[in-house]
């Protein structure tokens, strides 16, 4: 029997409890290429930009990006994350910073529990799914009424791989990490015209796009989309 969409969303969640661990030492050894050539940076500036008061890291991780954002901006940043390990290990890291374990599935069912309004909310390689609207609208009702919602993803052109152009259902097995004990994940890729129809259905306006790109390739390493409310789909 095929899986649904709820038997990849359950996989999906509990691979990164069971990647967690693992995960945070790849994130804190430098163990990624793309994000030393320029995935982190680019995030950061992008958020740097906007000047944000209040910010909401929504599949925030191990952290890294918090500390980042509250060390260089001194912004007021929470951070959320459905794997209580992660959490943990973020909290470990930043005492004193704002962490919270919550499921995507808990934020679209209660959104107020972000505790807004955000200046900026970000979406860093955190947009996993194949129904990202729901998430995606729940995360819009926190934001302040001229702040922008920052989503950071493979780039579709090379980040479909040897596979088809086509929206679909794919499989991690992070066999490029030589150490940790990695459990595969499922994850939906999609193209870049899908990424503007999902971010539109969702009741946002794709504001400004950004690719970087790698330094020595000159291929782009990520997407990065700076969305905000579309004022007629609010009313």
């Amino acid at each position: 029997m095929a899986k649904t969409e709820q038997d990849r969303n359950q996989d999906l969640k509990c691979s990164w409890d069971a990647n967690a661990k693992p995960w945070t030492v790849v994130v804190r050894g430098g163990g990624i290429p793309s994000r030393a050539a320029g995935t982190d940076q680019a995030i950061v500036d992008a958020v740097g930009g906007l000047k944000p008061r209040r910010v909401v890291d929504i599949g925030c991780g191990e952290g890294w990006l918090v500390r980042r954002l509250v060390n260089d901006f001194g912004c007021d940043v929470v951070g959320i994350d459905g794997s209580a390990q992660l959490v943990a290990d973020a909290l470990a890291a930043h005492a004193s910073g704002s962490y919270t374990v919550l499921t995507y599935e808990a934020l679209i069912a209660q959104p107020d529990q972000l505790g807004g309004l955000f200046d900026v909310a970000i979406c860093n390689f955190s947009l996993l799914g194949e129904d990202l609207s729901p998430i995606l609208a729940a995360v819009g009702q926190s934001l302040a009424a001229n702040g922008s919602l920052l989503i950071q993803t493979l780039h579709p052109w090379t980040g479909c791989g040897e596979n088809e152009y086509s929206d679909g259902w794919r499989n991690e097995t992070f066999a490029t990490f030589e150490t940790g004990d990695w459990a595969a994940m499922p994850w939906f890729y999609r193209t870049l015209g899908s990424w503007f129809r999902v971010i539109d259905a969702a009741g946002f306006i794709v504001a400004d796009f950004q690719e970087p790109t790698d330094p020595q390739t000159r291929k782009p390493l990520s997407a990065i989309f700076r969305c905000i409310l579309n004022e007629s789909k609010q009313r």
